[in-house]
């Protein structure tokens, strides 16, 4: 699997405009509903669920990054969202870093091993020190783009 094989690349932000981690996760899933790829009125269900997710355990995987991921009958594929903060979000990670870039995933209740499948692509990119660099130093849409387009590249 390929990160473009789900990244809607119309939910692409560079600079999210939120300082906090549930402003980031609401942010992210309406991009994700202006692109078409969830219902309006399923925002607040989705991003609730998300932030829920985070009190039990952090996404904030450490080295400037963060994965918030859920399931949710409300989406239809799997799909995910990149946003991008210059300026760092607490996102309460395991290294207790500020977080610069943040992948959201969404996937179907009943496709867990599409969503198995999107998690292990994430974080195999991410355990490379240039895609997490690239992505960090990204400034517009075309230039987060170009590091999904390059890490796809490097993956075939």
């Amino acid at each position: 699997m390929r990160l473009s094989d789900f990244v809607c690349m119309d939910a692409l932000v560079p600079e999210l405009k939120a300082g906090d981690r549930d402003g980031a996760i609401l942010e992210l899933v309406q991009t994700l509903t202006k692109a078409g790829k969830l219902p309006k009125t399923k925002v607040d269900e989705v991003a609730k669920a998300l932030m829920q997710r985070e009190t039990e355990a952090s996404t904030g995987i450490g080295r400037g990054v963060a994965v918030p991921h859920v399931k949710h009958p409300a989406v239809k594929q799997v799909v995910a969202a990149v946003g991008c903060c210059g300026r760092g979000i607490d996102f309460t990670s395991l290294d207790k870093q500020p977080v610069y870039t943040v992948i959201l995933l969404l996937s179907p209740t009943d496709k867990a091993d599409r969503h198995l499948q999107a998690m292990e692509c994430i974080f195999r990119n991410l355990q490379k020190d240039d895609f997490r660099r690239f992505l960090r130093q990204a400034q517009t849409v075309e230039q987060v783009r170009e590091t999904i387009d390059d890490a796809d590249a490097s993956n075939t």
